[in-house]
């Protein structure tokens, strides 16, 4: 598997996801409300969050957003292959404190930026649920173009979800940071 490297931002670090992140993550993920657009609902224990996190048949990676001046856990950010080579799948969850602070936004542009310049990635693709507001907002804002709402696509613990696909090319992300 590709390692998982330190990458900067001006207020976090992203660096790979130890045990003792656990406990800060299951404030937001062993909240119901929070949960709402995983495939699954929340977690209970941390022993139970610590299997999905760490679970080792996982293909993903995972970077975590530390505040450079806290040291506090802002969020999870996920990158995971596609269908081939040269693509990837991100995903983000930021906790409920850091949430509406632009943490999202400022990690997600930075993993970005990485993927496509040190990792030589051509497509970047996230797949988001069609009421998940907040994420199709920060995609959309990174230059995501909405490629295809797919109906009916996903079951999930709160039921049978529409889906939409972002997808980003490298070329767009150029052209776009000038």
């Amino acid at each position: 598997m590709t390692p998982v490297p330190t990458l900067e931002t001006p207020r976090f670090t992203l660096r790979a996801i130890e045990p003792s992140d656990t406990p800060a993550l299951l404030t937001t993920l062993g909240d119901e409300a929070q949960c709402r657009y995983l495939t699954r609902p929340k977690f209970d224990s941390e022993e139970e969050l610590a299997g999905w996190l760490f679970d080792p048949d996982w293909n993903g990676r995972t970077w975590i957003a530390e505040d450079k001046t806290s040291g506090e856990v802002a969020a999870r950010f996920v990158a995971v292959p596609a269908h081939e080579d040269g693509v990837a799948e991100l995903g983000w969850i930021t906790v409920i404190a850091r949430q509406g602070e632009g943490v999202a936004s400022e990690c997600t542009a930075a993993l970005i930026d990485h993927l496509f310049a040190a990792e030589d990635h051509r497509k970047l693709t996230a797949e988001v649920d069609v009421d998940n507001t907040p994420s199709i907002r920060l995609l959309e804002k990174l230059g995501f173009t909405r490629e295809a709402h797919l109906r009916e696509h996903e079951t999930t613990h709160i039921g049978l979800r529409d889906v939409l696909l972002y997808g980003l090319l490298k070329s767009e992300w150029q052209a776009a940071r000038g």
